[in-house]
Order: structure tokens, then sequence, then C-alpha cells
């Protein structure tokens, strides 16, 4: 299975490489180039017990890749994850949801055929509805 993680941090980084380990095709994408340039040098930005070990066998096996580009994985993906940071909005504190949204319409613009869509990241209820329109609009 092909899989694609839209966000390298915390959450899509850590959920990537597990599914590499299990034996998947991963890409781990983000727009930081800092952050990709790192990853493919193998420093591990974050701590998490045994994840330097893990990238670094999942890489050397060819199953766990790091790219800035989202067009070409999506394009040849099973599955995409959204695991994307929303920060607390200024003033009123709700998720600031514009990275969901901005991932959900470069996915539509990128998809070819059937692809599953996961939103991984922490989102308030409702936002799966509005990631789904926005894909369909798109």
């Amino acid at each position: 299975m092909k899989i694609v993680m839209i966000g390298s941090g915390y959450v899509g980084l850590v959920s990537g490489t597990c599914f590499a380990d299990f034996g998947h095709d991963v890409v781990c994408m983000d727009k930081a180039v800092e952050k990709i340039e790192a990853l493919g040098r193998g420093e591990i930005p974050i701590y998490e017990p045994g994840l330097d070990a893990l990238v670094e066998s999942n890489v050397r096996a060819g199953r766990l890749t790091f790219t800035t580009d989202l067009a070409g994985p999506v394009a040849e993906a099973d599955v995409v994850f959204i695991a994307v940071g929303t920060p607390s909005r200024r003033g009123d504190g709700h998720a600031d949801l514009s990275y969901v949204y901005a991932a959900a319409r470069e996915i539509a613009a990128a998809v070819k055929g059937f692809t599953v869509v996961v939103t991984k990241s922490t989102v308030p209820v409702g936002t799966g509805d509005e990631v789904e329109r926005i894909i369909r609009e798109t």
C-alpha cells in the first residue's frame, strides 16, 4: 500500500514511520524544506524513544522517504493522511483549520483515481464534512 503523510511533525513522522515499519511504502511530505532536508540526513526533529532507529531502518529498506512535493506522491497514493498543525487562533482559541483545508485543496488537485483521505490532525467535530466538501468541489 502506498501512503502519503502530509505533515512531518510529531504526528505525521511517528505515524508514517510506524506504517513503514508495518511494511507499507510511505512518503512523509512537508512544506518546510529545512525539515525535509534534515530528515533526509537522518536528523530527527522530535524525541520519541526508538524513533530514530525505526526511521533509519525503514529509510534503508526503501519503505520511508521524505519530500516537499505533494502532487507526485498523492497521485500514486492509496491513502493520504492530513497530519498538519491546527494551532489555536489568536483571540478566540478555536483551532486554526487553514492548514487542514489547504491540504484538502492540494490533495484534490493532485489525486488520481480512488484514494482514501484521512484527517489525522486534531480537529473539531464536523471538520471531516468540510474536508470532503472541499475535495469534491475542487
